[in-house]
C-alpha cells in the first residue's frame, strides 16, 4: 500500500463538529476499501490566502493515510461531490510523519508561551522590595515658568 498526506479545506459556515464528521466519513471510506488512517489533525478555522468560492476562511484538516490507490481515488471522488469542500490535495509520501504537524506544534508552543506570561504566574524570587510603580515627583512651581 502507498502512503499519502491529504489536506482538506471545508467551508467556513459549517460547524467544527461537521468538519470532524467529514474527517470520520473519509476515514470510513479509506478503511472500508482496505486502507488505514495513521493520523487525523483538525487545524481549525483558518484564514485563506485568497478567496475561494466567496469564502475568506476554511476548516483545515490533515490526514496521514496508508491505503491502496483505488481507496484514495474513491475518497477524492466523494470529496469532489461534497458541496462543503472548498479544496483538497493528496500527496504521495515516502514515509509518514506521525508527529505533530508544524501548524499544531506552533499553536501549542504559542499557547505555552501565553501560559508563561498569563494570569497565574509563579511568584518571583525575592531580591528585595520593589515598588509596584514609581511615583512621579510633583512639579514644584517656580516663578521662572511661563
Amino acid at each position: 500500500m502507498a502512503l499519502y498526506e491529504h489536506v482538506v479545506i471545508a467551508r467556513q459556515d459549517i460547524s467544527p463538529q461537521q468538519a470532524e464528521q467529514m474527517n470520520e466519513d473519509m476515514k470510513a471510506i479509506i478503511e472500508g476499501l482496505g486502507g488505514h488512517i495513521a493520523k487525523i489533525e483538525y487545524w481549525g478555522l483558518r484564514n485563506l490566502t485568497f478567496r475561494i468560492k466567496k469564502n475568506r476562511k476554511g476548516h483545515y484538516s490533515l490526514l496521514a493515510i496508508d491505503a491502496p490507490a483505488p481507496a484514495v481515488k474513491e475518497m477524492e471522488r466523494q470529496l469532489s461531490l461534497n458541496e462543503d469542500v472548498l479544496r483538497y490535495m493528496t500527496i504521495r509520501m515516502e514515509e509518514l510523519d506521525l508527529e505533530l504537524s508544524p501548524v499544531l506544534a506552533r499553536r501549542d508552543r504559542d499557547r505555552d508561551r501565553r501560559d508563561d506570561f498569563g494570569g497565574d504566574r509563579p511568584e518571583r524570587p525575592e531580591r528585595g522590595e520593589r515598588p509596584e510603580r514609581a511615583e512621579r515627583p510633583e512639579r514644584v512651581a517656580t516663578g521662572e515658568e511661563a
